[in-house]
């Protein structure tokens, strides 16, 4: 970061400047550790008091290290009227627009980078393969440091991916698949290790279930994960209920974080309250834990400087900002992240999937016959009240669900532009487009299951046996 304060602070955003300060005092700290002339000290501390009056007067509050900006800052352009905002946060996503959460205000709000032409070709350069329709279409936005990745990348240097799930239910659906799908391109791609955390632990705290049924749903999402495809001799699955009772770099790596955040920091980033239990205010430090590859001893040979990509849903963003912000207190590289957008209820953008509510999407479970109903019946559409009003008007894509869903799922770019083309011009009904659907969505579900039924307990087992993977560090 410069020093020159010439740069227009008053048009960052609140988290913007936040992490301004911050990454300033991470530099002041590293000048007088390394024993730097003084000249060049104070002019990093003017820099860092400067940078700290901006956040006041942008805040009307002190900066208080490991506390980003509330997020109640609304994302509709300062209006103040309830039914605009945007909530979102690691456990609600709710909107009052069709077309679904505005993600651009969202970005601004997060302090992310947006995710562009650029970083895309920068991406199938390093690679030598053509972007995943997830990053062609938008599905994955955001992201921070991806640049850094690639760096590294280029450089030769490693990296590891990590993601996860919380096992909140027996069966997945299909939105559950969205990171998972996109993580087994980036592994194959890249060719780097990767880990995926199972929070049984956070269900059981969150949840109304106990212990051992937490434990039980993560062994059966752990199989719906394998299905999707991971190899695994470069994959490793586990619970917190298994691995942090066995591993030693894990559970330090824990303890570190948690000494570097404070209650009042937690409350303010996740809302949590007096009423909420303490295993509720220290799990985000089990979360964060994956980022360090220490964690993971046996697969980086007690590596600690190897960087780690997350992909993952916008509303994990908080628990890896906090993250961030403590890595390099404790003497660890800041993860990247990669951003997705949110997958769509059947009924409509507003929220995000249900897994209490079976009609809410596609479970990984259902039938053919099931699939065809829910997509009927309570796909949202896009289309006119009448035939003849469609044929004059077309229907919308930005809120139809059905085409939606065939964004995520529809691979063909030219086959997706022509329903688009046909559907905005009123030559393709709802029921129609609803039908390329239901063809969509059977072949896929079926297969899901077809490979899910080859997972054996074995199989499971040896993808959550900590081990050494086939990697050399």
């Amino acid at each position: 970061m410069a020093d020159s304060p010439n740069c227009d602070l008053k048009s960052l955003s609140p988290l913007q400047l936040f992490e301004r300060v911050t990454e300033q005092g991470e530099k002041v700290r590293a000048l007088k550790a390394g024993k730097a002339p003084k000249d060049e000290i104070d002019a990093a501390v003017r820099m860092l008091l400067s940078l700290k009056l901006s956040y006041k007067t942008a805040t009307g509050q002190d900066y208080q290290a490991g506390l980003p900006p509330k997020d109640l800052v609304l994302i509709n352009n300062g209006t103040t009227k309830e039914e605009d905002e945007d909530l979102v946060d690691p456990w609600n996503v709710q909107t009052s627009n069709a077309k679904g959460v505005d993600y651009d205000k969202l970005i601004v709000r997060f302090g992310s980078s947006k995710i562009d032409t650029d970083l895309i070709n920068r991406i199938e350069r390093a690679t030598g393969q053509k972007p995943h329709h997830f990053l062609r279409r938008g599905i994955f936005f955001s992201h921070r440091d991806m640049d850094q990745v690639l760096d590294a990348y280029e450089n030769k240097k490693p990296f590891y991916l990590y993601t996860g799930r919380g096992p909140s239910s027996q069966a997945m659906h299909v939105g559950h698949l969205i990171p998972f799908m996109f993580t087994k391109w980036l592994q194959e791609v890249f060719d780097v290790p990767l880990v995926i955390q199972l929070t049984d632990d956070e269900k059981y705290l969150w949840k109304d279930m106990t212990i051992e049924k937490a434990y039980e749903y993560a062994r059966e999402n752990a199989k719906d994960i394998i299905a999707c495809g991971f190899d695994v001799n470069k994959t490793f699955i586990f619970s917190d209920l298994d691995y942090l009772g066995t591993s030693a770099g894990f559970y330090k790596n824990i303890v570190k974080v948690q000494k570097h955040v404070t209650f009042n920091q937690v409350k303010g980033i996740f809302g949590f309250t007096d009423s909420d239990c303490i295993g509720k205010i220290s799990f985000p430090a089990i979360q964060a834990a994956p980022s360090f590859s220490s964690s993971f001893p046996q697969i980086f040979n007690g590596k600690e400087n190897i960087q780690c990509l997350i992909p993952c849903a916008i509303d994990q963003d908080p628990y890896f900002r906090m993250t961030r912000d403590v890595a390099p207190r404790i003497g660890q590289p800041k993860p990247a992240l990669l951003h997705s957008v949110f997958f769509p209820a059947l009924q409509g953008a507003q929220t995000k999937m249900s897994a209490s509510d079976p009609n809410s999407s596609i479970f990984l479970t259902d039938t053919p016959k099931q699939i065809k109903t829910k997509i009927n019946k309570h796909a949202f559409s896009g289309g006119r009240d009448t035939i003849e009003e469609h044929r004059k008007y077309g229907g919308n894509c930005d809120v139809d669900v059905s085409f939606m869903y065939l964004t995520f799922f529809l691979e063909d770019d030219d086959r997706l532009e022509q329903l688009k083309q046909a559907y905005t011009s009123g030559e393709l009904l709802t029921g129609e487009l609803k039908k390329v659907l239901i063809e969509t969505m059977q072949p896929l579900v079926a297969a899901h299951q077809e490979r899910r039924k080859q997972v054996t307990d074995e199989i499971v087992k040896k993808f959550m046996t900590p081990r050494k993977l086939a990697f050399e560090f």
